[in-house]
């Protein structure tokens, strides 16, 4: 399962609505569930598909405290495979029916592609709101425990009154690099101990 999140003024319903406009076509059918702060898109091949074989992925996406987290499902991909066995059986037997499953061959490379595609749409889609998976605003700075004043984050005093600013450093995650919270003691991403 790959996740990434998305920082800025973004929801997920942005998202779940590039999705469908994007996939909700050709051999591809696109559905979604859920409310405004959780939905999941179903990406798979339209049943009555002329070409290729079926597969289906799921996307959840989930609001976050500085945007959204997107999560991309694993591909269910045993038709594409079936499909491109039947395009080798056929060659084996007569190399000229090999003409007769081109569409055959490429929905099913194009079916294969199909999380590439899925995350480029989330990125675009991401782009045009302003997001972005840069840290937001409120994990670049922190605030002097003495003053008050906004500093960025690794600054090791402070700007205004040159306090030490070590202890309200936010830490990372040594197993994914998320940016955690002062105080959390695990991940919020990948759900490791801190």
């Amino acid at each position: 399962m790959e996740r990434r999140i998305f920082h800025g003024k973004i929801k997920p319903v942005d998202i779940a609505q590039a999705l469908l406009g994007e996939f909700n076509q050709g051999n591809l059918k696109a559905q979604s569930l859920g409310q405004s702060d959780k939905m999941i898109v179903q990406v798979g091949t339209h049943p009555g598909a002329m070409s290729g074989g079926q597969t289906a992925m799921t996307v959840t996406i989930q609001k976050h405290e500085d945007g959204i987290m997107v999560e991309l499902g694993q591909q269910a991909w045993l038709g594409v495979a079936a499909s491109l066995g039947m395009s080798a059986l056929a060659a084996l037997r007569n190399p000229f029916s090999l003409l007769g499953r081109l569409d055959d061959i490429a929905q099913d490379i194009e079916n294969l592609q199909l999380s590439e595609k899925i995350w480029q749409v989330i990125d675009q889609s991401a782009r045009s709101t302003g997001a972005s998976t840069e840290l937001s605003n409120r994990l670049k700075r922190l605030t002097c425990d003495y003053c008050g004043v906004a500093n960025p984050v690794g600054e090791p005093s402070c700007g205004a009154c040159g306090a030490p600013l070590g202890k309200s450093q936010p830490r990372t995650c040594r197993n994914c690099g998320y940016v955690a919270r002062p105080g959390d003691k695990r991940c919020e991403n990948c759900k490791q101990d801190l």
